[in-house]
């Protein structure tokens, strides 16, 4: 028995597909001399620059295309390079293009932001369910399995196919398979007699979600807890550093070039970047990799950086749409969800009725690569957003009225004498479904910033985001006495912000430098704490889906909901383990995160600017986005950047007596670190690609900063551990302590 499960994991180890070495499309079947020699080929056809979002859709299409090199079939039977099992009775390829896809909670992540259900049926797939769910057999159809290579996923793996679930079971992994697990999967398969029905076992290096072009999470849930917790063992933060590090080995593979690895010196961004030096080292494949888009001359520079390097960002208020988005509606996954308030007269008539008013719960899927409205405004001033939206829907509208009052007015003796009307009517006809699929989705960003713009006014956003703003550049540094006076003044005001909102500014505010002793911080939390408990909250629990905006108002003055105790709690609890760190001078201070572009008096009239903006188009007597009010320079929210966005501009800029002397420097090409002091003296080339890298938890703010540093000659994209809104950070905090 051993010699046949030693036999199975090696036929296994034979079958598995690197996508380090095998392109979207092409089957790894050839030689190696020939299969070297197309990827050469290939290498040099590809003039246009992939983004990591289109390489990873190219793994994911070609994963569910089942594609085999038929061609080669004849010799990939005895060729050691080939992945696909000879074809018998029970396990051969289908001709039939439909497929079933099973995947687990991880993986359909990463898919969801990728393909939509109606992209995954152009793909073939009929059925796309999960792994631990309760299935049907379904004999005549091939099964492709994306999964991560988990215990307890191989065990379902291979209960399905000892069942004979399906036709046959095409096995993709989002990561490396060990070969431990690998033979222990091949024991338990031969043992269950369900061998016959695997066809292939992949290899895809996936092991990220990619949100847009160029942002990527990795999905680890509570990443700033897991590295940060005191309780955790030395094994326990091992485990974590190399699950990071393999995802970030993922997204090197996908985009198939070998980056520069630059991270300050010790603490987990080393402890990451060595690893992942490592496992880059380890695969030559990709080391010896010519790439098109990534001249050796022009390779892409990795810097990985520690959350605690910055804890403002992550909950301060924002400014810009999509940041917005994120903080005062529920936004997952590129999905937004909230709830609305019913119309006027549905409303008094369920009243009427002795019933409460309904809610009406809306949701919507934007892709900010495809939606036009969306990747142009994402990271514009919030206002603006509005504007723009009212003038294109406005413009969209009259183009419509035109066309429709041409298409009514024509006869039969105008289409008869008038060839060139009758051309121009037939365009116009021809343009309407562009032009009415444009007017939708403006609709769908109507309601969406209608939405915002209702809890932006419930909770006076715009006064906690101009003051922590005020913190940030240092207004306050000369007078102490007045932060603590306006910190305490709004904390305490019960008819502004909700507990969150409050709490956030403790936080700011607590790391502000020279303007919060650890004394004063302690009597703006009792301050907040008590008028909380007296008065209540102007809005009830941070749902995060629109409170303001379900009709219900939530107004809890002089009581405090049982939902909202529990959140001060959490958010006490939270400033106590930030005054800790502070004490021990574990993080940095306001002063150090953040760095102002122009004078402060700039940044106080766009903070000006944005109040006005609110307080008129709340009082708007036909809507918000009825009509356009002011319009606002584009320096809001993008004013002032942020700690992570110095760090990569000084690096990629290369400047001396910065982080470019001081974070470390690792090229997988190059045995031992590289020292730049060396690299001073000598030319070098232009970052033209940087990968910005966040352990511990980004946010869409530190996003949207880092475009600050993209420009034409350079593209940013960013990363981190997961993509976390302030309401779910602030939890984070709260745990810690």
């Amino acid at each position: 028995p051993s010699l046949g499960v030693r036999r199975i994991g090696r036929e296994i180890d034979r079958h598995r597909h690197n996508t380090l070495v095998n392109p979207p499309f092409q089957t790894f079947s050839k030689a190696p001399t020939a299969f070297i020699m197309s990827l050469a080929t290939m290498a040099t056809q590809g003039s246009t620059a992939s983004t990591l979002k289109s390489s990873q859709l190219a793994a994911i299409t070609s994963m569910l295309a089942l594609s085999t090199n038929h061609d080669d079939a004849a010799s990939s039977s005895n060729n050691p390079y080939s992945y696909d099992k000879p074809n018998n009775s029970s396990a051969s390829g289908s001709t039939s293009p439909w497929k079933i896809l099973i995947y687990d909670k991880h993986t359909r992540a990463i898919i969801s932001p990728l393909l939509s259900v109606s992209q995954l049926r152009s793909r073939g797939v009929t059925l796309h369910l999960l792994l631990n769910s309760d299935r049907e057999p379904i004999p005549d159809v091939p099964a492709v399995y994306f999964v991560q290579p988990t215990q307890e996923n191989l065990s379902a793996i291979a209960r399905d196919c000892s069942r004979h679930l399906y036709q046959s079971a095409h096995l993709h992994f989002s990561t490396r398979m060990e070969r431990p697990v690998m033979e222990e999967f091949a024991r338990l398969v031969v043992n269950t007699g369900g061998l016959d029905h695997i066809a292939s076992v992949h290899d895809q290096f996936v092991e990220f979600a990619c949100l847009e072009n160029r942002l990527f999470s990795l999905n680890v849930p509570e990443s700033y807890v897991l590295y940060n917790n005191p309780g955790a063992t030395e094994s326990d933060m091992e485990m974590a550093m190399n699950g990071i590090a393999g995802g970030l080995f993922s997204v090197v593979a996908t985009l198939g070039s070998v980056p520069v690895i630059r991270c300050a010196r010790g603490g987990a961004p080393e402890m990451v970047a060595r690893k992942l030096n490592r496992l880059i080292t380890e695969h030559p494949t990709l080391i010896r990799s010519k790439d098109g888009r990534h001249q050796s001359h022009h390779r892409p520079v990795l810097v990985i950086m520690d959350r605690n390097m910055d804890l403002i960002t992550p909950v301060q208020h924002a400014s810009t749409y999509q940041a917005l988005i994120d903080d005062v509606l529920e936004h997952k996954a590129n999905r937004v969800e909230f709830n609305v308030k019913p119309d006027a007269s549905d409303d008094n008539t369920t009243r009427r009725r002795g019933r409460a008013p309904p809610v009406v719960r809306k949701k919507f899927d934007i892709d900010p690569d495809v939606d036009p409205f969306y990747s142009r405004h994402k990271f514009n001033p919030f206002p603006e957003a509005i504007e723009s939206n009212g003038v294109e829907l406005q413009d969209v509208t009259v183009k419509e009225q035109q066309i429709r009052s041409k298409t009514g007015g024509v006869n039969e003796s105008t289409d008869a004498n008038d060839g060139g009307g009758s051309s121009s009517l037939a365009t116009a006809v021809e343009s309407l479904p562009i032009l009415l699929e444009r007017k939708k989705k403006l609709e769908v960003h109507t309601s969406i910033l209608q939405a915002a713009m209702n809890e932006v006014a419930a909770r006076d956003v715009p006064q906690f985001y101009e003051l922590e703003i005020s913190l940030a550049t240092g207004t306050y540094k000369n007078d102490a006495a007045k932060a603590k006076k306006d910190v305490m003044d709004l904390v305490s005001d019960s008819t502004k912000g909700n507990v969150d909102d409050k709490v956030r500014l403790v936080i700011v505010y607590a790391l502000s430098n020279g303007v919060g002793h650890s004394s004063d911080i302690d009597d703006v939390a009792q301050a907040m704490k008590e008028s909380l408990e007296t008065k209540g909250s102007t809005l009830g629990g941070a749902d995060g889906g629109g409170a303001a905006a379900d009709g219900a108002g939530g107004v809890t003055h002089g009581t405090l909901t049982k939902e909202d105790r529990a959140r001060l709690d959490m958010g006490l609890h939270a400033v106590d383990y930030l005054k800790k760190l502070r004490s021990m001078n574990m993080i940095a201070t306001m002063s150090d995160v953040m760095q102002t572009e122009e004078s402060g008096g700039a940044a106080s009239s766009g903070s000006d600017m944005l109040s006005s903006f609110m307080a008129r188009a709340t009082n708007q007597a036909t809507g918000l986005l009825a009509k356009a009010t002011d319009k606002l320079g584009t320096m809001l929210g993008k004013i002032h950047k942020h700690r992570a966005t110095i760090v990569v501009e000084n690096i990629c800029e290369m400047r001396p007596n910065t982080e470019d002397d001081e974070y470390l420097y690792l090229d997988p090409r190059v045995k031992g670190d590289v020292d730049v002091a060396t690299l001073r003296n000598a030319t070098r080339a232009p970052v033209r690609e940087a990968i910005a890298f966040m352990i511990g938890g980004g946010c869409y703010g530190e996003y949207q900063n880092l475009q600050m540093v993209a420009d034409e000659r350079r593209n940013v994209t960013y990363g981190s551990t997961e993509i976390v809104d302030p309401c779910t950070f602030l939890n984070h905090l709260a745990k810690l302590a």
